[in-house]
């Protein structure tokens, strides 16, 4: 595995952690679907500032989006829009610690979505973790195995995995592009269409306190998070990229423990114990076979020292930068994970 991008990937998943208790404390004087959109519109308004001061060394260094991603930007949003409101709901219905281990789900959504639609390749270790992470979402999902009664707040939690789950490969597509621009598009799309719905249901609040403090966790926990997951996707694809995220609801379940004072009961400690294992076996895959790139043009930020973009310059170019490119079809072998240039069959 590359070690900056699964860097990236885990300090993503800490950012996001401290969402589930946190959002849990908020929850208490704020509407669900309001706190969606704040959330959001914290990721959007943050980024943009950064981008505003940094515009000028990103433009050089970064691909915008073009029409041709248009669609992906759209359901991206929509997706955005969706998932955090049945998180929301799901959490006013269940314990925090449960909600976030719940959230590694989103592993199962995404590498399935990742294999059957953008056909990512997915190997044996990688199904056998997500069988595991499967197995763990259901023990938690069960109220009474007895009577097999699912809980309503573990059903909601789980559709709002799947909206991210496909919302995840949506921006793998995307994930060559400026991730600044892409946080932007979906902070502002996201936090703005679930306002509108929040103020349709009459959910809506003037708290100034409850107010800044979800915009400053939705800058954290999404606006930073979200760049560093596209900044992993780059090179992890999109399976691979969950599977380290799942240190996510780990945070969070700690923090749940030490701010609300929770005793864990032996189902949660079962599924903690399977879905630590499924999580160690998604992160520590490894792919390495002889493989062929066919001709390939796009745009996107790169240097001429990984392998993979040998077409020269005049004058020269040193360091990363960013243009319409061509790659020549060859064969060679290496480690590697399924990004954008790695989409070959198995």
């Amino acid at each position: 595995m590359k070690r900056l991008p699964v860097f990236y990937a885990v300090l993503s998943a800490v950012c996001y952690g401290i969402s589930v208790p946190a959002a849990k404390i908020l929850l208490n004087g704020m509407p669900p679907v309001l706190m969606a959109s704040l959330l959001y519109l914290g990721a959007g308004t943050g980024m943009s500032v950064i981008t505003f001061f940094r515009r000028k060394q990103m433009r050089e260094k970064e691909a915008r989006i073009t029409k041709r991603e248009l669609p992906f930007a759209a359901l991206m949003v929509a997706l955005d829009i969706a998932a955090p409101i049945l998180l929301m709901i799901g959490l006013t219905l269940t314990n925090p610690a449960t909600a976030s281990l719940l959230g590694n789900f989103e592993i199962v959504a995404t590498a399935t979505i990742a294999l059957i639609i953008f056909r990512e390749a997915v190997g044996k270790r990688m199904w056998l973790a997500v069988t595991l992470i499967t197995a763990a979402s259901v023990i938690l999902s069960v109220e009474d195995f007895g009577n097999l009664k699912l809980s309503l707040g573990a059903i909601f939690i789980l559709m709002g995995c799947v909206c991210w789950g496909l919302e995840n490969n949506c921006t793998r597509m995307l994930s060559l592009k400026d991730p600044m621009q892409i946080v932007i598009i979906k902070g502002i799309g996201s936090g703005i269409g679930s306002l509108l719905i929040a103020f349709f249901i009459g959910g809506v609040l003037t708290n100034i306190f409850y107010i800044f403090f979800t915009l400053l966790l939705g800058f954290v926990a999404y606006g930073l998070s979200i760049y560093l997951y596209i900044l992993a996707q780059r090179s992890l694809g999109a399976a691979r990229t969950s599977a380290f995220y799942a240190v996510a609801p780990f945070v969070g379940v700690g923090l749940s423990f030490v701010v609300f004072r929770e005793t864990p009961g032996i189902s949660f400690l079962i599924a903690f114990a399977v879905m630590t294992a499924g999580a160690y076996l998604a992160a520590f895959e490894r792919h390495d076979h002889i493989h062929s790139h066919e001709l390939l043009e796009h745009e996107h930020r790169h240097s001429h020292s990984d392998g993979h973009h040998n077409h020269l310059h005049e004058p020269p170019v040193t360091g990363e930068h960013s243009h319409a490119h061509i790659h020549d079809p060859f064969t060679h072998s290496h480690k590697h994970t399924p990004d954008l240039h790695h989409t070959h069959s198995h």
